[in-house]
């Protein structure tokens, strides 16, 4: 599918709205450049095939030229030698040989013409080209960075679910080590009063004995 019919139809486009109408304007600006890039190879081609054409026209005109040239002297040799009926003849010559070359001035007035357009319309469309590049490189990193933005919050979100499963684990580890935190204070408690209270019997004890001796 072509986007645009001939060459003036791109220069003259606008991007901006023919993107605006598309279902997908990045496929749509893709196209667009592949189409330019085409036309202006054909183009470049066909100004190429002129330009060389136009060469060949310069060589024959040249030659009519020379041959105008030749022909007069010819017939100024054939008048000299008194041969007025060769001088006629050359003439004759001379007047197709003007006759030509008028014809191939004319094609070199055409093909010039042809070939000022051609470099003119390429000029245009490599301009054109380069903006409709640019507007697909704004285009692609628009998009990048809408993705990236989906990923940013996608990994947002995962880390707050993440984050809010981390705090309710230590929420639950923090009150189980309070529970074991509480039971170890306790049991200690209970270890010193008990080594007390043994001590204490040890000392009444010694002090029993101590009496006995002392009686």
């Amino acid at each position: 599918m072509n986007v645009f019919s001939r060459v003036m139809d791109i220069v003259n486009s606008n991007i901006n709205s023919l993107l605006d109408k598309a279902e997908d304007p990045e496929k749509m600006i893709r196209l667009m450049i592949k189409e330019m890039e085409d036309t202006i190879i054909e183009s470049k081609t066909a100004c190429a095939a002129k330009m060389a054409e136009e060469k060949r026209i310069i060589k024959k005109a040249d030659e009519l030229k020379s041959s105008i040239n030749r022909w007069e002297s010819r017939a100024v040799l054939a008048i000299s030698n008194g041969k007025d009926d060769l001088a006629k003849e050359a003439l004759i010559e001379k007047k197709n040989c003007i006759k030509d070359l008028n014809k191939k001035e004319n094609e070199l007035v055409n093909i010039g013409e042809y070939i000022k357009e051609s470099k003119d319309d390429i000029n245009k469309l490599e301009e054109k080209l380069k903006a409709t590049k640019a507007k697909h490189k704004a285009i692609q990193e628009r998009a990048k960075h809408v993705e990236e933005e989906r990923k940013a919050q996608e990994a947002l979100h995962n880390a707050d679910k993440y984050s809010f499963d981390d705090i309710n684990e230590k929420i639950d580890r923090m009150a189980s080590m309070n529970d074991l935190n509480k039971d170890t204070a306790e049991e200690t408690l209970e270890q010193k009063f008990a080594k007390m209270e043994g001590m204490n019997d040890i000392e009444k004890e010694l002090d029993e004995l101590k009496k006995k001796l002392e009686r």
